[in-house]
């Protein structure tokens, strides 16, 4: 029997059942034998049994047997059931003709038997089979939670007995265990039986028995299942073909989906990938095991070699590569015929598969994890329009370093992959700067950027995209999505048009008080364009407060030294120190400056009512609180500290601001207040007002802050004058923050260029508009508020001319026909008769705007027709032969030219002594869209192409202006949120939520009568520049120094000074004719003036003006006018020239009333009120040598520029 069995000695058994059987070899055979049944399991040398028969057939008997015998009855069932039908096919039409008659005779018996066997018919058609069936169905379902995790529970057991087979497979191919010592055994067994029982549910649930049958789960629990069951009966192992449970590998994704793990679908097919190669590498592996440890059949196994599992899997695996190293191969007939389909199929898939899964790994998002928030460390998400600019020019600002230590991680969400620039940029700021890819719009992306927990979220806006409507659209879907997730967020979100920021009061969870704000670039773009149309200039201060700037210093004495010095001052708030307490706004601004270096402009003041404003400069009748915030102009954020550390009896003595820090005294804020209070007693202000304070209003709403109400009786209409105002006339609107008229018709305010030139127009604001009827809508509604805040009077109001195309112009004119004074002219800014009819050498300001800018792909030509309109008004030339003089010789004066005219007052800044001949000295400001165009608006300046806009001579001098000096108020908002507030405040002329409210429901102001609340909403302090080559200042302006005319401005007219607005080349010994001037933010006490300075300054709103025209007197500028006393620029009581003024402004007003009449009234733009000027006693020092030189050089070279120049603002 041995030598029988001794055909292949090594193969199929073990190192440990070889020596065994050398052993017996030399003992008695029967002794050997009986020791095998004990020890030795089954081998192709030694059987199980005394007969040697081999039992693997049994195996595979009982699964074909298994799946023949299902097929056959599954087939014979089917075929039965097909000639059953066709044989009863006669009598299913019988018994349909049946059922006919049967409804007819249910018809005539009546309806309520027809619908019994309606009801009973249904019950009987549901039989136990169906319920069976649908419990079935349930249970295997992955719809239910029941059926999710049998489902995956099949699958754990199936790799459970995939890795038994791991196991097992180190043993021979057909073994003799005992089974209820066999620890393997029986798990598989119990494994086995789980199968069964599910097999049963899904061949009950099935609806097709035959192909359930032929389908892949069920053949391999045919050949898988029935064989366990066998090797228990038979107490012997085989192998076999367990193999095949590595294909359930193939279910892997739809597990992971029940699961929710795999949600895209570029992971379900990497996935589907890798299951399917996987488990077929599995799978034949295990047939090559199985066919070449046991041999062939036919060669009565003689032919078999020992190879362990895993070096089947090396062999597949080189193979299915097309390596094939030869090491290991195959050596039966059955093995060899396997290798050659499997090469065919497996290299097909190697080579469709394998590169398939490394392109999807490679394309695995990069930025597709989530984000880990750190204890103690705030994050911040930005979203929207992710650019290297909008990128580099947000983290310039948000990270600069003049903050304090910004301890806030910022998270950029964007569904495109940065490119190398931005990523790079990313990587410079790693510690504070993470980038994961997704959207916003996508709720699973925004838990993985964990918006839940972020302290704000930051939507950015595409300003140079085509259609601004189709951005702010985009942006406002943002907005919905991430409050739907999270209605707690604060969002601040850019948005390119006013009108759409209507649509965000649509959702429910958007809530201004809580920190939700919108920037709306057009509105605040419009408003600093109007602010210079007031106070030229003012733009560039304004846009370099608010962004973070640091300091270049320069040692030559040059323009740029002081304009750069300026520039690095920023806007702040701070709370102020309890030592402040009680004292009055001036004098508590006044100490700042003075002795910590600091300008104070505005507080936060709460009412009695505990609710909030932002008070601009409100004067001495507000007093400072417990806890009050200030808003501080300073070079960083470390220096406003100071106002929160000062302690009178710590720092009275030092003189070093620097050395101001916190101390550990006890504060005596009262000793401090009486020390305060003794300076006011020495000094006292000329117009010290009584303690009263404003009306209480919303959270940072400027209509509703304390009223400003004077004592003096010359400076306010009295109780008996406000009573008798005309009530029935509408002369505001609803909220008293504007002026309005009734709306009027497009053809009332179209001008002809004939009727242009007899209007002699004079101090208007032209504005010149490119654009068409496909053009954008630029918003003109926004630049003409500012211009028509109430906080002017009628008469101060600039006459308004728009240039352009009429088909635009109509499409704007439904947001402009409520205000005064505006008028269009159709044309073109290109056509020098269109601005001579206009008289744009006589206008207060030119702007020049494009609708068109954003449809040119080109970046360097989106602003060529505004450089080309601003290089063809510069190069005019005008002709001068009817000046003032001639034309008051002959009797005819045009209006605005007139000096004693009330509409040509130094308050609002229509003195013109010489008009101008060039176009250079024009006032201009043209809006840019791409920064680089700046060096095309100056041809004589030596900017550089790459030079930043700020240090651009066009910007500085406030002669440009460009939309991406904005960027800068989305990182001042998130730390603030009351900076964008005062930006507001102070651009936009008054719009509040309220009024934003109001727009969006009619899109039209609506008027109101005057009342003493409206009209309180018209005392609010406002911009103005003050000359200093003549009035009250002009001893200051001939070598003075610029904190002196801080501290006189404040306390003798409350007027708070917080810049210079100076000629270009007023620092040179020799100054040449130019006549361009740059700003000069918060200069130093020690700042040395000189007499053609402009100085900005918010001045306190002049009630009297519009009932007694009050001015400063001015200077004669004649040659006989240097023995007469010098007029003042501000608003103080008149006494002695009033009844003078009085009878020369009739006698004008009759020389006038012909004219305008033949002008027709909708023409009518000024009105002939009072004038008043200042009283006479107010005396000027005389002029030096020096002094004179440069004022007669600046008044012959360019229009005088009067005295004050006042703009709009918002208190």
């Amino acid at each position: 029997m041995l030598a029988v069995a001794d055909g292949n000695g090594s193969y199929g058994s073990s190192p440990r059942m070889t020596n065994n059987i050398n052993f017996n070899k030399n003992t008695d055979s029967s002794v050997s034998i009986s020791k095998m049944d004990l020890i030795i399991p089954f081998s192709p040398e030694v059987p199980c049994d005394n007969n040697g028969q081999r039992m693997w057939w049994a195996f595979l008997a009982s699964s074909m047997v298994t799946f023949f015998g299902g097929l056959f009855i599954i087939l014979l069932w089917r075929t039965l059931k097909y000639l059953w039908t066709v044989c009863c096919h006669c009598n299913i039409k019988n018994k349909e003709a049946q059922k006919v008659n049967n409804h007819m005779n249910s018809q005539a018996d009546g309806p309520t038997k027809n619908q019994n066997d309606k009801e009973e018919a249904p019950v009987s058609e549901v039989g136990w089979m169906t319920s069976v069936k649908d419990w079935a169905g349930v249970m295997i379902s992955a719809q239910t939670l029941t059926g999710r995790v049998l489902v995956v529970l099949v699958f754990a057991l199936s790799i459970g007995a995939l890795g038994i087979y791991f196991i097992d497979s180190s043993d021979p191919i057909e073994s003799c265990p005992n089974f209820y010592k066999d620890f393997t055994l029986q798990i598989d067994m119990a494994f086995n039986v789980f199968f069964l029982l599910y097999f049963g549910l899904r061949f009950i649930a099935a609806n097709d028995k035959l192909w359930f049958w032929l389908e892949v789960n069920s053949v391999v629990d045919f050949f898988t299942v029935p064989p366990v069951f066998v090797s228990v009966y038979l107490n012997r192992s085989w192998l076999g073909l367990r193999f095949l449970r590595a294909l359930r590998l193939i279910q892997f994704s739809e597990i992971l989906q029940f699961l929710n793990i795999l949600k895209t679908s570029n992971s379900i097919k990497l996935v589907n990938l890798c299951s399917i190669f996987i488990s077929t590498w599995l799978t034949a592996a295990g047939f090559i095991h199985l066919v070449e440890n046991s041999g062939d059949p036919w060669e009565n196994f003689q032919n078999s070699q020992q190879l362990s599992y895993w070096e089947c899997v090396y062999l597949l695996m080189v193979t299915m590569s097309t390596v094939g190293y030869g090491d290991v191969y195959a050596r039966t007939t059955l093995g060899r015929l396997f290798m050659v389909f499997f090469i065919l199929g497996g290299l097909a898939m190697f080579a469709s598969y394998v590169p398939e899964i490394i392109e999807l790994i490679g394309n695995r998002k990069k930025y597709g994890g989530s984000y880990s928030a750190v204890n103690g460390r705030k994050h911040i998400v930005v979203c929207g329009h992710i650019t290297l600019e909008s990128v580099s020019n947000f983290l310039k600002d948000f990270l600069h370093k003049d903050r304090d230590d910004v301890n806030v991680e910022i998270v950029f969400l964007h569904n495109i992959s940065p490119n190398l620039e931005l990523e790079a940029l990313f990587k410079r700021h790693f510690t504070q700067v993470e980038f994961y890819q997704g959207s916003v719009l996508n709720p699973h992306d925004l838990a993985r950027v964990k918006i839940e927990s972020a302290d704000a979220c930051l939507i950015l806006a595409n300003k140079y995209c085509a259609d601004p409507d189709a951005e702010d659209a985009s942006n406002i879907m943002r907005v919905i999505s991430i409050k739907n997730y999270h209605p707690k967020i604060r969002i601040i979100t850019q948005m390119l048009q006013y009108h759409n920021k209507a649509h965000l009061l649509n959702i429910p969870s958007w809530n201004w008080k809580e920190g939700d704000d919108a920037i709306c670039l057009a509105e605040l773009k419009a408003g600093f364009i109007a602010q210079s149309c007031l106070a030229q200039g003012l733009s560039t201060m304004l846009a370099n407060l608010f962004s973070m700037r640091s300091y270049i210093k320069i040692e030559e004495d040059t323009w740029q030294k002081y304009y750069l010095e300026g520039v690095a001052n920023e806007m702040y708030t701070e709370y102020l120190s309890s030592a402040f307490v009680g004292l009055s706004f001036p004098t508590v601004c006044e100490l700042c400056y003075v002795k910590l270096k600091l300008l104070l402009i505005a507080i936060e003041y709460k009412s009695e009512q505990r609710e909030s404003s932002i008070l601009i400069n409100p004067g001495n009748h507000v007093k400072m609180q417990e806890g009050t915030l200030g808003f501080f102009i300073a070079s960083d954020a470390k220096e406003v500290k100071r106002a929160f550390f000062y302690c009178k009896a710590c720092h009275d003595d030092i003189t070093d601001p620097k050395r101001i820090k916190k101390c550990g005294c006890k504060r005596t804020k009262y000793k401090f207040n009486g020390y305060v209070r003794s300076l006011e007693e020495e000094h006292p202000s000329t117009l010290s007002p009584k303690k009263k304070q404003r009306n209480g209003g919303m959270r940072n709403s400027p209509n509703c802050s304390p009223k400003m109400m004077r004592h003096d009786p010359l400076l306010i209409p009295g109780n008996e004058q406000i009573e008798n105002m005309d009530a029935s006339v509408k002369r505001y609107d609803s909220t008293g923050m504007f002026h309005w008229c009734p709306s009027k018709d497009i053809e009332k305010a179209i001008l002809t260029r004939s009727e242009a030139s007899m209007t002699v127009l004079s101090g208007h604001v032209v504005v010149c508009i490119f654009g068409d009827v496909t053009s954008a809508l630029v918003g003109l509604r926004n630049l003409v508020m500012p211009l028509r805040a109430s906080n002017f009077h009628y008469h101060e109001l600039k006459p308004i001319v728009f240039v352009g195309s009429l088909d635009y112009l109509r499409r704007e004119w439904e947001t402009l026909h409520n205000f005064p004074k505006v008028s269009i002219l159709p044309g073109t800014p290109l056509s020098r008769a269109d601005l001579r009819a206009v008289n744009i050498n006589l206008c207060d300001m030119c702007v020049i705007l494009s609708a068109n800018q954003n449809n040119i792909d080109d970046a360097s030509l989106q602003d060529k027709e505004c450089i080309l309109a601003t290089l063809n008004i510069k190069s005019m030339q005008f002709d001068d032969s009817i000046g003032v003089l001639q034309a008051n010789s002959q009797g005819f004066t045009p209006p605005g030219m007139d000096r004693s005219s009330p509409d040509n007052s130094p308050v609002h800044g229509l003195v013109r002594q010489a008009s101008i001949t060039t176009g250079s000295n024009i006032p201009i400001i043209t809006e840019l869209v791409n920064d680089s165009n700046v060096q095309f608006l100056d041809q004589d300046d030596d900017d550089d192409p790459d030079t930043e806009l700020y240090l651009t001579q066009p910007f500085a001098c406030g002669t440009a202006f460009a939309i991406s000096v904005l960027d800068s108020l989305m990182s001042a908002t998130y730390f603030n949120d009351n900076i964008l507030t005062l930006i507001r405040t102070l651009v936009t002329g008054g719009a509040t939520p309220e009024l934003e409210g109001l727009l969006a429901e009619e899109n039209a102001l609506r008027g109101g009568y005057s009342t003493p609340q409206t009209l309180a909403n018209r005392d609010r302090c406002r911009v103005a520049q003050l000359a200093l080559y003549d009035g009250p200042f002009a001893d200051l302006g001939d070598g003075g120094c610029y904190g002196d005319l801080f501290c006189k401005a404040l306390k003798t007219y409350n007027m708070l000074c917080f810049g210079i607005y100076r000629l270009r080349d007023a620092h040179l010994s020799t100054p040449g004719q130019c006549t361009k001037r740059y700003v000069i933010t918060n200069p130093p006490y020690e700042f040395e003036l000189v007499p053609t300075d402009l100085i900005f300054c918010l001045m306190q709103f002049d009630h009297n003006a519009g009932q007694s025209r009050v001015s400063l007197s001015h200077s004669s500028h004649s040659s006989h006018s240097s023995s007469k006393k010098c007029s003042s620029v501000h608003s103080i009581p008149a006494t002695n020239r009033q009844n003078r003024s009085s009878k020369a402004r009739e006698a004008r007003d009759k020389q006038n009333a012909t004219r305008m009449n033949r002008m027709g009234q909708e023409k009518r733009w000024f009105t002939d009120e009072a004038e008043n000027t200042y009283p006479s006693n107010i005396q000027m020092k005389p002029m030096s040598t020096h002094m004179a030189n440069q004022v007669n050089q600046y008044k012959s070279t360019s229009n005088l520029i009067p005295p004050i120049r006042e703009v709009e603002d918002e208190c």
